[in-house]
């Protein structure tokens, strides 16, 4: 896939994990932020999101607060977003908590052409308790995740 690059990065400490992903998507820059700024189209591309609640603050900007229900296999993870940085296209940030694990998450597009959009994003994960032994075990499962987002996105994205 020509299209497509990831950096599996490396682990920091046993406690923390940093990586980037990226891919480019065949659509202008403005359609997919379109698509990506509407909480209506998670479900679309986020495999195994089972809800999103918005719960304090103005929705999709800094400060504002959501929870997201997941299931994944015959886990059910909840975490809670809280919006960093909104300035799109050059940035949407936010923080994801969720029982032992604390992500920051940097999402950043870049115009290539008038019809092609490149999607970047950085990722820190923070470890405690049990899902230390579980990053360090397997760190390829949530680097793979984030590729997977990547690569829905970019088919969700290439047929709307």
């Amino acid at each position: 896939m020509a299209n497509v690059q990831k950096n599996l990065g490396k682990q920091i400490n046993k406690n923390t994990m940093k990586y980037t992903a990226e891919i480019e998507i065949n659509k202008p820059i403005d359609t997919v932020i379109e698509l990506f700024d509407n909480p209506d189209n998670m479900g679309k591309w986020m495999e195994g999101l089972q809800s999103f609640e918005h719960l304090s603050g103005t929705p999709g900007e800094p400060g504002a607060k959501s929870r997201l229900k997941f299931k994944m296999g015959k886990r059910e993870i909840e975490m809670i977003e809280t919006v960093t940085v909104r300035n799109l296209p050059d940035e949407f940030s936010g923080t994801y908590e969720a029982a032992g694990v604390f992500n920051i998450v940097k999402n950043k597009f870049e115009k290539i052409s008038e019809n092609k959009t490149k999607y970047f994003t950085e990722n820190e994960f923070q470890f405690k308790g049990f899902m230390k032994i579980m990053a360090w075990i397997m760190p390829g499962a949530f680097k793979k995740q984030s590729m997977k987002y990547l690569k829905n996105f970019k088919q969700f994205a290439e047929n709307t």
